[in-house]
């Protein structure tokens, strides 16, 4: 379950990267009924919240790194983004960008990617703690990281943040699954897994890649809505038992996003 009571390690943010913003909100007011509004002093076509009842669910950006696609980026809580950053070279990593602040008071963030060349940020809070609604429809209900070495991600995530994980068996023989937990924290806190992927199914670039689980009401409902404003259906809808009903999609640029609607919700 994902909250907005952040602890070290636990999801507090997510944005997107996208190569035209007003197409990108366009296409994200339709699927989830997301408002937009440009953040702080921003243009038109800068960087911009996505508020769900006047609550702030994530953000859209335009492209800042050199050959960079569409993708969601998930922001994990720190107290203290240098700590990370150190941490994050020690174990392996890279950082695309060093700490910085945003805005006057409102935190600092971190670019950062994995061993295996999963990208991920960090966010030390000031005035600006993160998202304000999680595990609700049209908010971010899991997080998933497809990788190509399970076993090397979960140390190298283990060192960096101190998740607690747990492996399960997928079904019919599909391999593992690990289930990941922020530190002294218990099940209910449990907010996200990875699981390995083959080098030749890691769309569109070929590595590894971290992606948002945002939750729905109707699974097959909100596809509708991605198919019928240029996204594209990947996997699905089907029922994973024990889960609920899910879907892979990516939305009219290229970027990959997960529906689910909860076993609870059926």
């Amino acid at each position: 379950m994902i909250t907005t009571d952040f602890v070290p390690g636990s999801p507090c943010w997510l944005d997107l990267g996208a190569p035209d913003v007003e197409v990108a909100t366009a296409f994200y007011r339709a699927v989830f009924g997301w408002r937009s509004e440009p953040f702080g002093d921003q243009q038109a076509g800068g960087y911009t919240l996505f508020r769900l009842d006047g609550k702030a669910v994530g953000a859209v950006g335009p492209l800042t790194e050199d050959g960079a696609t569409s993708a969601w980026t998930i922001y994990f809580h720190t107290p203290d983004a240098d700590a990370t950053v150190k941490a994050v070279e020690q174990a392996g990593g890279s950082v695309r960008s060093q700490p910085v602040m945003v805005g006057a008071e409102d935190g600092r963030f971190a670019q950062l990617t994995d061993p295996q060349g999963a990208d991920f940020a960090v966010w030390q809070p000031a005035r600006y703690p993160g998202f304000e609604a999680a595990d609700a429809p049209g908010s971010l209900g899991w997080t998933e990281l497809y990788t190509t070495d399970p076993a090397a991600a979960q140390t190298f995530y283990r060192s960096v943040f101190d998740w607690h994980t747990q492996d399960m068996p997928l079904p019919a023989g599909g391999g593992t699954y690990t289930l990941l937990t922020p530190a002294h924290c218990g099940d209910d806190r449990t907010h996200g897994g990875l699981m390995g992927v083959p080098t030749d199914l890691l769309a569109p670039t070929g590595k590894p890649y971290w992606h948002p689980v945002f939750i729905s009401k109707d699974c097959d409902a909100t596809v509708g809505l991605v198919t019928g404003n240029g996204g594209t259906l990947s996997m699905g809808p089907e029922t994973a038992e024990g889960v609920g009903r899910l879907a892979v999609c990516t939305d009219s640029a290229g970027a990959e996003f997960v529906i689910l609607t909860p076993h609870g919700a059926l």
